[in-house]
């Protein structure tokens, strides 16, 4: 699979841009600020009709313009799939798959595998559980359709059930039976996430631990440990046990919206001891395991974007990842860097096609 044509209008600092690509190595450069990132973002709201760096829709459209269109050609399995992403102010987003709109978004997910590495992804060791669960459930949606209903439907309830603890305290009421209905779904709900997650990492975390001895060099023990209370307890039970809190508090305090993924360094958190550079190869084996990952379960090579590594990562990294390329493993490449002799350099390191884009210009 691989990006074959881009078009853009009034999508962030762009007024329009048609871009033909390479199928393997596609570097953007130019200044800081001409438009480096916001292509690469471009391409992933067309893997997953929304931006990576910010989820406001209305704020990806061009100042002083009142819509944005992005539109791919893609190849994929010998077919040719033309995927259109837009918006309009005051509207709902629309995208369209070879001129048919999808009535839901999640259906899209999946059909165009992509993992980005990206000075961004720091956020994953740096911000809350949040963050790693989106992470967590991200990597599994893109090959499992099943749990990315399951997800949504479980956060519909988790919703309801929100709502109605606080009609709850405002009318100084209460009422179990009805709650507990909520209480039910939310376990049928919570539970298939639970055992998808614990049957995500038995696979995935090998993958990671491979990823990052490649990367680091070295010796360190480094491993992703799953934190949830439904590693003791169901759902009903753990609901039960609390009840008075959830009361107090006026939302659910307890179930898989508030399980965390633990990245350890030993025996000991990375974020607290591990160095930067250990830190950066944490960051860069995740998202190369995810890859991996993808790829088995999807059966296609995802695209992969690199925005900005050559001023955050050290030169051993960036060899490192570029030379991944030249494995029949890896599919088409998208690279942004503020210096078009550096990574032209790295570039022809190895020996695929490629083609420069110099913004700017």
């Amino acid at each position: 699979m691989f990006l074959k044509k881009l078009s853009l209008i009034n999508y962030k600092n762009f007024d329009s841009q048609n871009l033909e690509f390479d199928s393997k190595i596609n570097c953007f450069v130019g200044q800081n600020g001409i438009g480096k990132t916001n292509i690469l973002d471009s391409i992933y709201h067309l893997s997953f009709g929304k931006s990576y760096f910010n989820p406001i829709a209305t704020q990806n459209i061009k100042h002083g313009e009142d819509f944005y269109v992005i539109e791919g050609n893609f190849e994929k399995n010998d077919r040719e799939e033309k995927i259109v992403c837009s918006l309009k102010k005051g509207m709902k987003k629309i995208i369209k798959k070879n001129g048919k709109a999808y009535e839901k978004f999640a259906d899209h997910i999946g059909f165009l595998p992509l993992v980005i590495i990206s000075p961004s992804d720091r956020d994953l060791i740096t911000e809350g559980s949040d963050t790693r669960r989106k992470f967590m459930d991200g990597v599994i949606s893109q090959s499992d359709k099943e749990y990315l209903q399951t997800l949504i439907k479980y956060n519909k309830i988790l919703v309801q059930r929100n709502s109605l603890l606080k009609y709850f305290a405002a009318n100084q009421t209460f009422d179990k039976t009805t709650l507990s209905v909520y209480n039910e779904q939310l376990h049928g709900f919570g539970t298939q996430i639970f055992n998808k997650r614990v049957a995500f990492l038995n696979t995935f975390v090998p993958i990671f631990k491979e990823q990052y001895q490649i990367i680091s060099g070295g010796n360190e023990a480094v491993s992703l440990v799953y934190e949830s209370k439904l590693l003791n307890d169901s759902l009903l039970s753990l609901f039960d046990s609390y009840l008075d809190k959830d009361r107090a508090l006026q939302y659910t305090s307890v179930g898989i919206h508030k399980d965390d993924l633990n990245f350890d360094l030993g025996e000991h958190a990375i974020k607290k001891f591990g160095s930067q550079g250990q830190q950066k190869s944490f960051l860069i084996a995740l998202k190369l395991a995810q890859f991996h990952f993808i790829k088995e379960q999807s059966k296609t090579t995802p695209i992969l974007l690199l925005d900005d590594i050559f001023d955050k990562l050290d030169e051993h990294r960036v060899s490192h990842i570029i030379s991944l390329v030249n494995d029949e493993n890896f599919g088409q490449l998208f690279i942004s860097d503020t210096h078009a002799e550096r990574t032209e350099n790295v570039i022809k390191t190895i020996h695929q096609s490629y083609k420069m884009f110099e913004l700017g210009k």
